[in-house]
């Protein structure tokens, strides 16, 4: 409960200040971001953490595919029935050698 109290009175404080500041300092305070985010070293900054975040993401994406096929048998591509064939029990487990697919009465 505190913290929502504190986050309206934060937004009461932003409005206040916020209408007082008027519109001139919006646009002055727009302007000053747009040249910030124009400039040529913030798009530099902004490619290269573009395409780290790129690098990394496709390395993340790929261990947890390997990771899942390996964990969850049913997502390897060869679990003991044939391409066109589905095991008996839907489950898309392999069976055991031993064992034999249980149906349902």
């Amino acid at each position: 409960m505190r913290y929502r109290l504190m986050f309206g009175v934060g937004l009461a404080v932003g409005y206040i200040l916020g209408s007082r500041a008027g519109r001139e300092r919006y646009e002055q305070l727009k302007g000053m971001a747009r040249r910030v985010s124009d400039s040529p070293a913030v798009q530099e900054a902004a490619g290269l953490v573009g395409a780290q975040v790129s690098k990394v993401t496709e390395v993340a994406r790929t261990k947890v595919s390997v990771v899942a096929r390996n964990k969850l048998p049913f997502l390897q591509p060869h679990n003991g029935t044939g391409p066109n064939e589905h095991d008996e029990t839907g489950t898309g487990w392999p069976k055991e050698k031993d064992e034999k697919a249980v149906t349902p009465h």
